[in-house]
């Protein structure tokens, strides 16, 4: 894929008609799955409290990544989502925040082991990664804030694969793994104490 992901990002965002997942397919084509995995768990990801509303766009991601395991090379969704609208005016703020850090991210990364990207093998593991993510975000409880580092995890993964960087990959699975911790520790505590009551 040619290009900078910042650039193709915004002329996928200024094309004149609906920005739908379609036509995020057609301009990613095979980075269309890493692509939608950041708009999709980017949700999840912001520090803001949700109240369960963002597991759609989580078990979304658990169905494109079986995709990516069973050995797919694009996305396949039924032709109504393909429809679905993307860039509608309620979500261009958190498509704008999204632009400015992918640039961050494009000013200080640079291709890394670029050979383990794009096969059978590291694409079933990045679906992998993704379903323990967003498994990990919709089962933290809701107003909790436990959601946004798993999916944070699951942006930066998702992101390396795109600009093709290790460095950023190895941030996500770090951020994840701090999240999913996190998750467990925390909630570990909260049914001890619940238990003591009784």
């Amino acid at each position: 894929m040619e290009g900078r992901v910042s650039g193709q990002l915004e002329e996928w965002l200024g094309k004149e008609g609906d920005r739908t997942l379609g036509t995020l397919v057609d301009v990613f084509r095979e980075k269309s799955f890493a692509i939608a995995f950041v708009l999709l768990m980017g949700v999840p990801a912001l520090p803001l409290p949700t109240g369960g509303v963002t597991h759609v766009f989580e078990l979304l991601s658990v169905l494109l990544a079986l995709q990516l395991i069973v050995g797919r090379k694009q996305i396949w969704v039924p032709k109504r989502w393909q429809n679905m609208n993307l860039a509608g005016p309620t979500q261009q703020k958190f498509l704008n925040g999204l632009l400015k850090l992918i640039r961050f991210l494009e000013r200080f990364s640079r291709p890394r082991f670029t050979f383990l990207f794009g096969h059978r093998v590291s694409n079933a593991v990045f679906g992998v990664v993704v379903i323990v993510s967003a498994v990990a975000a919709f089962v933290a409880p809701p107003f909790t804030g436990l959601d946004t580092l798993p999916s944070l995890g699951a942006v930066l993964v998702s992101l390396g694969v795109l600009l093709e960087d290790v460095a950023v990959v190895g941030a996500g699975l770090l951020f994840g793994a701090l999240g999913i911790t996190l998750e467990i520790v925390l909630g570990r505590a909260a049914v001890k104490g619940v238990s003591s009551l009784f």
